[in-house]
C-alpha cells in the first residue's frame, strides 16, 4: 500500500495548481523537496515490501513510512482544500461570507503554519529515508516471481481428500469430453480462493483410473515462479535442454499422443506469454488437454477456459468430518460432549475451506484442556492463524500478487463486517471519495469507470463471492469469504479498525486501543466517543448507527468540526473525486 500513497503523493506534488499556488505562498521550495524525498524513497518501496514478510525491522520501517505518508498526504489535502477554496471565492464573491465562516485565521498565518507543517513533514520523511540505507533495500519494481511456494506432486492418497468425490466426477468428465474446438489442445481451469484444496483435487483427477485410461501421456508440473514456457517444458520433459533443441525434443514427446498436462497454481495473466507455450505444444493428438489450478478468474479467461470450475468450499458435514480426523485421537469424534460443541463452532469459522480445518484441527490435536480448545473458539480466527503461522501465508500470495493500486482497495473492505451484502456503486464511491482511483486514461471514461475495473478485478482475483446482478446481468452487489475478510484486516493492520460490538464478541472489543495510528474506522456498535477522540487523524468513518445519535455525544466544538468537515468534503468529492470521508 506503501507505493500506491507514495505515488498519490508525487501526483498531487505535482499538479500544476498546486505548484501556482506554492510559488504564491512562498511554498514552493519546500513542495519541490518533500516530492523529492518522496520519489527518493518509493524507488525502494517494491524491495521492502517484498522483504517485510520475513525482516521485522524492515515491516517497522513500513510502518513509520506509512504513518509519514498519510501524515504528508493530509497536510497536502490541508493545502488543496486551501487552493480550491480559494479559487471558489475569488470566482464568487457571493461566497465571502462562508469562507469567513469556515477560516479561522487569514490567509498570511494559515500559509505560515501550513509551511510549517510541510517542513516538518518533510523532515520525518527525511529521516526515515535516511533509516533505508542500514536494510540495503534496491531500487527496482516488485516481480512477483521471486515470491516462494512449495512445490506440489501429482501423487495424493485420496483417503486423505474428503468431500470431493462430487468435484472430481465433474473434473474427470471435462477432461474426457470430446474436443469440440480447431486447436489439439484446450484448457480447463479450476478456480478458488487459496486453500480450498485446488491442487488436492487436481491431484485426485490426475490419478484417476479412467483419465489414466484415456490419456497416453500425463505431465504434473508446479508453475512456482515465474510462468517461463521454457521452465514449463524442461519440467515436462524432465531434462534441461538448450533451446534450440527444446522444441524437438517437446514434439518428440507429444507428436501424435493425447496427453495431459496440469499447470498447478498459475498466476499468469499475460495472454502473449500462454501463446507462447501453446505453441510448443501443437504436435499433440486432438482431444489433448491442460489443467489449469488458479486463483484467479482472469487466468482462466487468459488460457481460453469459456466455463471455469468454480471450486466451492466444503459442506457443513465434509467439514466436520475432516476436522475429526485431524482434531481427535484416532480420527474419531471425542466422547466429551463440551468438546465436540466447541469443535463445531471452530469449524464453523472455517467456513468449509480445508485449509483451514487441516491447520486447526492439526493444532488442536496436542491441546488436551478445555481452556486451550477455548482460547481457539473465543478468538478471531485471524488473530490465531497470524500466532501460529499458519492459514495465512497461503491466502497471502493472493493480496501479494495485487497491483498497488489494489492493494489498497483491498485492505479498505475489513471495514465491512463479515457476511455483509457490500454494494458495488457504494464501494466504489468510497474508493474514489479516498484517492484510491488512478485518473481516467480517456476523456470519455470517468473515475467510477475506472473504480468499476478494479472492482471486477478484485471479483475475477477470487476475493469476492456470492455476487448479485441486476435485470441487465450487471453486478451490483457482493460478500467477502470469511477468511478472505481475516486476510483484509490482517493486511489493514493499523490503519485500519473496525468496532463490532455483538452479543458474541463483547468480550473481544478492543476500542481502548483506538490510537493516532488509525485512519480509517467504521462503528457498528454505540460506544463512548471519548474512545473515538483518540483517533485524530481519520481519513474515513462510518457507520450503521443513527448519526443523530452519534452527535449527541460529542461537544459543541467536536460538532462543528464535523459538520465543517462533512460540508468541505461533499464539495471536494463534487468537484475533484477526492478527499476526507465521512459518512
Amino acid at each position: 500500500m506503501a507505493q500506491a500513497l507514495a505515488s498519490e503523493i508525487v501526483k498531487k506534488l505535482g499538479s500544476a495548481l498546486l505548484q501556482e499556488m506554492g510559488l504564491v505562498w512562498g511554498m514552493k521550495d519546500e513542495l519541490v523537496k518533500l516530492r523529492n524525498t518522496v520519489s527518493t524513497i518509493g524507488a525502494v518501496l517494491a524491495d521492502a515490501e517484498k522483504q517485510q514478510d520475513t525482516n521485522k525491522e524492515v515491516a517497522d520501517w513500513l510502518e513509520k513510512l506509512n504513518d509519514a505518508f498519510h501524515d504528508a498526504d493530509d497536510v497536502l489535502d490541508d493545502f488543496s482544500t486551501q487552493v480550491l477554496r480559494h479559487q471558489v471565492t475569488t470566482q464568487n464573491k457571493r461566497l465571502k461570507k462562508v469562507r469567513n465562516f469556515f477560516s479561522s485565521s487569514n490567509q498570511l498565518i494559515f500559509s505560515s503554519k501550513l509551511a510549517h507543517e510541510i517542513k516538518a513533514v518533510r523532515d520525518t520523511l527525511d529521516a526515515i529515508a535516511e533509516d533505508r540505507k542500514k536494510f540495503h533495500l534496491t531500487e527496482r519494481q516488485m516481480r512477483v516471481e521471486n515470491i516462494k511456494r512449495e512445490e506440489t506432486y501429482s501423487f495424493v492418497r485420496a483417503e486423505s481428500v474428503i468431500g470431493r468425490d462430487g468435484d472430481k466426477m465433474a473434473i474427470v468428465q471435462l477432461l474426457l469430453e470430446s474436443n469440440i474446438q480447431d486447436q489439439n489442445v484446450s484448457p480447463v481451469a479450476i478456480v478458488g480462493i487459496g486453500g480450498l484444496g485446488k491442487t488436492a483435487l487436481a491431484q485426485l483427477v490426475y490419478n484417476d483410473e479412467r483419465v489414466t485410461k484415456h490419456f497416453e501421456i500425463k505431465m504434473w508440473v508446479c508453475v512456482s515462479n515465474i510462468f517461463d514456457a521454457k521452465v514449463i517444458v524442461e519440467k515436462m520433459i524432465e531434462d534441461k535442454t538448450p533451446e534450440n533443441l527444446l522444441m524437438d525434443k517437446m514434439q518428440e514427446k507429444i507428436s501424435e499422443k493425447k496427453f495431459l498436462l496440469v499447470l498447478d497454481d498459475v498466476w499468469n495473466e499475460n495472454r502473449d506469454i500462454w501463446l507462447q507455450m501453446i505453441d510448443l505444444l501443437v504436435g499433440g493428438m486432438r482431444g489433448s488437454k491442460i489443467l489449469v489450478t488458479t486463483r484467479s478468474e482472469l487466468v482462466a479467461n487468459v488460457i481460453g477456459s469459456n466455463s471455469p470450475y468454480i471450486l466451492k468450499g466444503l459442506s457443513k458435514e465434509e467439514s466436520w468430518s475432516l476436522f475429526e480426523k485431524m482434531a481427535f485421537k484416532q480420527g474419531k469424534e471425542s466422547e466429551n460432549i463440551f468438546q465436540v460443541e466447541i469443535g463445531k463452532e471452530i469449524v464453523r469459522k472455517c467456513k468449509g475451506v480445508p485449509l483451514a480445518i487441516r491447520a486447526l484441527g492439526s493444532l488442536l490435536y496436542t491441546k488436551d484442556t478445555m481452556d486451550e480448545w477455548l482460547v481457539f473458539k473465543n478468538n478471531d480466527l485471524s488473530k490465531i492463524a497470524e500466532e501460529e503461522d499458519v492459514i495465512f501465508p497461503i491466502l497471502k500470495f493472493s493480496y501479494d500478487y495485487l497491483p498497488s493500486h489494489l492493494k489498497r482497495c483491498f485492505a479498505f473492505c475489513s471495514l465491512y463486517l463479515k457476511d455483509q451484502i457490500i454494494d458495488k456503486q457504494e464501494l466504489i464511491q468510497l474508493w474514489i471519495s479516498e484517492g484510491f482511483i488512478q485518473g481516467p486514461v480517456s476523456e470519455n471514461q470517468q473515475l467510477e469507470d475506472v473504480g468499476d475495473l478494479y472492482f471486477m478485478d478484485l471479483l475475477r482475483r477470487s476475493l469476492f463471492q456470492d455476487i448479485q446482478r441486476d435485470e441487465w446481468g450487471d453486478v451490483i452487489s457482493c460478500k467477502m469469504h470469511d477468511l478472505v475478510h481475516d486476510l483484509a484486516q490482517l493486511v489493514a493492520k493499523a490503519k485500519f479498525f473496525m468496532v463490532n460490538l455483538d452479543v458474541e464478541n463483547v468480550v473481544n472489543l478492543n476500542v481502548e486501543n483506538v490510537d493516532a495510528r488509525i485512519r480509517h474506522m467504521s462503528l457498528y456498535s454505540d460506544v463512548n466517543s471519548t474512545h473515538l477522540d483518540r483517533a485524530n487523524k481519520l481519513r474515513t468513518f462510518f457507520s450503521n448507527a443513527k448519526y443523530v445519535q452519534m452527535l449527541g455525544k460529542l461537544t459543541f466544538e467536536r460538532f462543528f468540526q464535523v459538520l465543517k468537515g462533512y460540508v468541505y468534503w461533499i464539495y471536494i468529492r463534487w468537484r475533484w473525486g477526492w478527499g476526507r470521508c465521512l459518512i
